[in-house]
């Protein structure tokens, strides 16, 4: 282990923690997050191994949300560092840009770290980490209020740890950055979070990580509450226009290899991508969104992308363009009940 008892290091409560040989940061990206901001805070504080520091990033946050944040710095030891609203990748980066240390572990305002986070995950460094780029375990899933939902988010929606970068694009890779350890200097190698996406910007750093052929460690164990609620911008149309952001991202990352045997748009981001844009139009339609023309924009997109690819069969390019005329052309009502008899 790379820790020892030292009696002087003390929590805010008086009582002894651990002290590790790695100094550690923990950044929090922070907008208008007053709801939330201090049960997150407070769990960074309650470790049974403390962070050497604290930093909370304000996005650009309200006025009134901004003076929240400051009045939690009368009960708690952090540092903000105010910024011009550029999302949530572009505010983590600024944090590990400001951290000191070796490692750095974030944190999402809604979410919180279980007492131990920092405790095993620091204690997974090996004893020569030169090759270490991240170390992760699984999450916990709650609602909004923190009751907890299940205990296994990262092992029950993906492989782990990730061998081949198949298992990277074959679907979401489920490396959550409120339960990794990440070494400074190899983040900072890769160009940290890709501030263009609102949404799938962990799996795009993780992925760029592996690539570049830092090691990793997967721990089978909780160490992160994630609470999702309907104010996550999970649900909100910024998921949906980063998604297709990040699957053209990944079709010029990875064109298709037919002397190689390798249909990478194919077999593994039409199943993992297409269900997604699909629903998203659907849901938008049923709803009669704002954002309706938006979406379907987004999966017209997708749609040419589909038809225009040499290696996807007839077959399958002609149930999309199907679905494509009903979905554009038919009224709203006709196409609906189509819909419950596919």
């Amino acid at each position: 282990m790379n820790y020892e008892i030292v009696p002087e290091a003390l929590n805010k409560k008086g009582s002894c923690v651990k002290e590790h040989k790695y100094t550690l940061t923990i950044v929090i990206p922070y907008y208008n997050g007053k709801k939330f901001i201090e049960r997150a805070i407070k769990s960074v504080n309650n470790q049974t191994i403390m962070a050497s520091e604290l930093i909370v990033v304000n996005d650009g946050s309200k006025e009134d949300e901004k003076a929240y944040l400051y009045g939690l710095k009368d009960q708690y030891d952090f540092k903000i560092i105010d910024k011009e609203n550029g999302g949530q990748g572009d505010a983590r980066n600024v944090g590990v840009n400001n951290a000191t240390t070796n490692f750095v572990c974030f944190l999402d305002q809604d979410d919180f770290y279980k007492m131990n986070h920092n405790e095993i995950l620091l204690a997974a460094i090996p004893p020569e980490p030169n090759n270490m780029g991240f170390i992760y375990a699984d999450i916990s899933e709650a609602d909004g209020d923190g009751n907890i939902i299940s205990t296994s988010m990262v092992k029950d929606h993906s492989s782990h740890p990730k061998v081949t970068v198949m298992e990277c694009l074959r679907r979401d890779m489920f490396i959550l950055p409120s339960a990794s350890l990440i070494k400074v200097s190899a983040f900072k190698s890769v160009g940290g979070f890709d501030t263009s996406f609102t949404g799938y910007e962990d799996d795009d750093l993780f992925l760029r990580l592996f690539r570049a052929g830092y090691d990793h460690i997967f721990l089978d164990k909780s160490v992160t509450v994630w609470c999702i609620h309907t104010e996550s911008t999970s649900y909100s149309v910024k998921m949906s226009r980063s998604r297709m952001k990040y699957l053209i991202k990944l079709m010029q990352m990875f064109p298709d290899e037919p002397a190689r045997g390798r249909y990478y748009f194919r077999e593994l981001l039409i199943p993992r991508f297409q269900h997604l844009v699909i629903n998203d139009y659907i849901t938008a339609i049923k709803n009669n969104s704002k954002n309706k023309d938006e979406l379907e924009k987004l999966f017209l997109n997708y749609y040419k992308m589909v038809i225009s690819n040499l290696h996807v069969s007839k077959k399958e390019k002609l149930k999309l363009g199907v679905f494509m005329l009903m979905a554009c052309h038919f009224p709203k009502r006709l196409f609906l009940i189509i819909l419950r008899f596919r």
